[in-house]
Protein backbone atom coordinates (compact mmCIF):
# COMPACT_ATOMS: atom_id res chain seq x y z
CA UNK A 1 0.00 0.00 0.00
CA UNK A 2 3.15 2.11 0.59
CA UNK A 3 4.34 1.47 -2.74
CA UNK A 4 0.97 2.60 -4.13
CA UNK A 5 0.85 5.96 -2.16
CA UNK A 6 4.50 6.90 -2.72
CA UNK A 7 3.70 6.35 -6.57
CA UNK A 8 0.52 8.22 -6.72
CA UNK A 9 2.51 11.13 -4.85
CA UNK A 10 4.98 10.89 -7.55
CA UNK A 11 3.09 10.88 -10.74
CA UNK A 12 -0.28 12.46 -9.72
CA UNK A 13 -3.81 12.42 -10.85
CA UNK A 14 -3.69 10.73 -14.35
CA UNK A 15 -7.58 11.91 -15.16
CA UNK A 16 -6.52 15.75 -15.34
CA UNK A 17 -6.09 17.45 -18.31
CA UNK A 18 -4.59 21.09 -17.14
CA UNK A 19 -4.62 21.88 -20.68
CA UNK A 20 -8.00 21.37 -20.82
CA UNK A 21 -8.79 22.88 -17.27
CA UNK A 22 -7.70 25.90 -18.17
CA UNK A 23 -8.78 26.46 -21.44
CA UNK A 24 -12.47 25.73 -20.00
CA UNK A 25 -11.71 28.48 -17.07
CA UNK A 26 -10.57 30.93 -19.84
CA UNK A 27 -13.88 29.84 -21.79
CA UNK A 28 -16.12 30.43 -18.86
CA UNK A 29 -14.46 33.61 -17.78
CA UNK A 30 -15.44 35.07 -21.09
CA UNK A 31 -18.47 33.94 -21.27
CA UNK A 32 -19.37 35.51 -17.47
CA UNK A 33 -18.08 38.81 -18.52
CA UNK A 34 -19.62 39.05 -21.99
CA UNK A 35 -23.16 38.18 -20.23
CA UNK A 36 -22.45 40.52 -17.18
CA UNK A 37 -22.17 43.27 -20.08
CA UNK A 38 -24.82 42.52 -22.45
CA UNK A 39 -27.22 40.53 -20.56
CA UNK A 40 -26.74 42.31 -16.85
CA UNK A 41 -26.07 38.86 -15.75
CA UNK A 42 -28.37 36.57 -16.46
CA UNK A 43 -28.93 34.69 -19.97
CA UNK A 44 -31.63 32.31 -19.96
CA UNK A 45 -32.12 29.88 -22.63
CA UNK A 46 -34.97 27.83 -23.72
CA UNK A 47 -33.69 24.27 -25.48
CA UNK A 48 -36.58 22.73 -28.33
CA UNK A 49 -35.96 19.19 -29.16
CA UNK A 50 -38.05 19.46 -32.70
CA UNK A 51 -37.22 16.21 -33.41
CA UNK A 52 -33.50 14.69 -32.14
CA UNK A 53 -32.13 11.39 -31.14
CA UNK A 54 -31.51 13.12 -27.53
CA UNK A 55 -27.33 13.24 -28.22
CA UNK A 56 -27.63 17.03 -28.24
CA UNK A 57 -29.68 17.44 -25.44
CA UNK A 58 -27.67 15.07 -23.25
CA UNK A 59 -24.67 16.78 -23.68
CA UNK A 60 -26.67 20.55 -22.50
CA UNK A 61 -27.38 18.35 -19.64
CA UNK A 62 -23.67 18.11 -18.86
CA UNK A 63 -23.52 21.83 -19.02
CA UNK A 64 -25.11 21.75 -15.41
CA UNK A 65 -22.95 19.29 -13.91
CA UNK A 66 -19.96 20.60 -11.38
CA UNK A 67 -17.22 20.32 -13.52
CA UNK A 68 -18.96 23.22 -16.85
CA UNK A 69 -21.40 24.87 -14.23
CA UNK A 70 -23.31 27.15 -16.63
CA UNK A 71 -25.31 28.20 -13.86
CA UNK A 72 -22.71 29.62 -12.21
CA UNK A 73 -21.64 32.04 -14.90
CA UNK A 74 -25.34 33.32 -15.43
CA UNK A 75 -26.98 30.72 -18.24
CA UNK A 76 -30.05 29.08 -16.98
CA UNK A 77 -32.08 26.73 -19.03
CA UNK A 78 -35.58 27.77 -18.45
CA UNK A 79 -38.86 25.58 -19.04
CA UNK A 80 -40.95 28.58 -20.47
CA UNK A 81 -40.39 29.85 -23.31
CA UNK A 82 -41.25 33.71 -22.28
CA UNK A 83 -38.82 33.67 -19.69
CA UNK A 84 -35.81 32.69 -22.35
CA UNK A 85 -33.82 35.27 -24.54
CA UNK A 86 -32.10 32.69 -26.97
CA UNK A 87 -34.20 29.67 -27.93
CA UNK A 88 -31.49 26.67 -28.72
CA UNK A 89 -33.25 24.11 -31.28
CA UNK A 90 -31.81 20.53 -31.64
CA UNK A 91 -33.08 18.11 -33.91
CA UNK A 92 -34.23 17.82 -37.17
CA UNK A 93 -37.74 20.03 -37.44
CA UNK A 94 -40.30 17.51 -37.98
CA UNK A 95 -43.92 18.08 -39.49
CA UNK A 96 -45.27 17.50 -35.86
CA UNK A 97 -42.81 19.68 -34.53
CA UNK A 98 -43.03 22.63 -36.19
CA UNK A 99 -46.46 23.90 -35.04
CA UNK A 100 -44.56 23.72 -31.54
CA UNK A 101 -41.54 25.11 -32.24
CA UNK A 102 -43.26 28.23 -34.33
CA UNK A 103 -45.03 28.65 -31.51
CA UNK A 104 -42.44 28.65 -28.62
CA UNK A 105 -40.52 31.16 -31.21
CA UNK A 106 -43.48 33.60 -31.30
CA UNK A 107 -43.84 33.56 -27.33
CA UNK A 108 -40.48 34.68 -26.36
CA UNK A 109 -39.88 38.52 -26.06
CA UNK A 110 -38.08 40.71 -28.20
CA UNK A 111 -34.80 41.06 -28.66
CA UNK A 112 -34.41 37.15 -29.19
CA UNK A 113 -32.09 35.04 -30.46
CA UNK A 114 -31.82 31.45 -31.92
CA UNK A 115 -29.16 29.24 -32.32
CA UNK A 116 -28.99 25.84 -33.90
CA UNK A 117 -27.03 22.81 -32.49
CA UNK A 118 -25.92 19.62 -33.75
CA UNK A 119 -25.82 18.67 -37.13
CA UNK A 120 -29.75 17.70 -37.65
CA UNK A 121 -30.91 21.54 -37.47
CA UNK A 122 -28.89 22.38 -40.70
CA UNK A 123 -29.75 19.24 -42.48
CA UNK A 124 -25.91 17.83 -42.64
CA UNK A 125 -27.05 14.83 -41.26
CA UNK A 126 -27.96 12.18 -43.15
CA UNK A 127 -31.57 13.02 -43.62
CA UNK A 128 -33.35 13.74 -46.81
CA UNK A 129 -36.25 16.53 -46.82
CA UNK A 130 -39.57 14.67 -47.30
CA UNK A 131 -43.35 15.03 -46.02
CA UNK A 132 -42.26 14.31 -42.30
CA UNK A 133 -39.25 16.78 -42.17
CA UNK A 134 -39.45 20.41 -41.97
CA UNK A 135 -35.87 21.12 -41.69
CA UNK A 136 -33.65 22.96 -42.52
CA UNK A 137 -34.63 25.25 -39.50
CA UNK A 138 -33.02 28.05 -41.02
CA UNK A 139 -36.13 28.54 -43.27
CA UNK A 140 -38.45 28.85 -40.27
CA UNK A 141 -36.59 31.08 -38.00
CA UNK A 142 -33.84 33.43 -38.36
CA UNK A 143 -31.30 31.65 -37.16
CA UNK A 144 -27.95 33.64 -35.39
CA UNK A 145 -25.53 31.02 -34.68
CA UNK A 146 -24.87 28.02 -35.29
CA UNK A 147 -23.19 24.77 -33.04
CA UNK A 148 -21.65 21.84 -35.35
CA UNK A 149 -21.00 18.49 -34.27
CA UNK A 150 -22.98 15.85 -34.03
CA UNK A 151 -23.46 15.99 -30.64
CA UNK A 152 -20.86 18.61 -30.14
CA UNK A 153 -18.59 18.35 -26.95
CA UNK A 154 -20.00 20.52 -23.80
CA UNK A 155 -16.47 22.37 -24.59
CA UNK A 156 -17.84 23.26 -28.22
CA UNK A 157 -21.04 23.90 -26.97
CA UNK A 158 -19.75 26.70 -24.79
CA UNK A 159 -17.61 27.71 -27.60
CA UNK A 160 -20.29 28.13 -29.69
CA UNK A 161 -22.36 30.06 -26.90
CA UNK A 162 -18.73 32.59 -26.43
CA UNK A 163 -18.83 32.85 -30.26
CA UNK A 164 -22.71 33.95 -30.22
CA UNK A 165 -21.40 36.46 -27.02
CA UNK A 166 -18.69 37.61 -29.43
CA UNK A 167 -20.96 38.46 -32.33
CA UNK A 168 -23.82 40.80 -30.15
CA UNK A 169 -21.44 43.32 -29.79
Amino acid sequence: MIRFWNKRVKIGILTENKEFDNEIKKIRREIKNHIAKRFAGSLAIRMVDSGSCNACEAECNALSNPYYDLERLGIYFVASPRHADIMLVSGVMTFNMFPHVLDAWQQIAEPKWAITIGDCPAMDAPFMKNFAIKAPVNEHIPISHHIKGCPPSPEDIMKGLLTFLEKLK
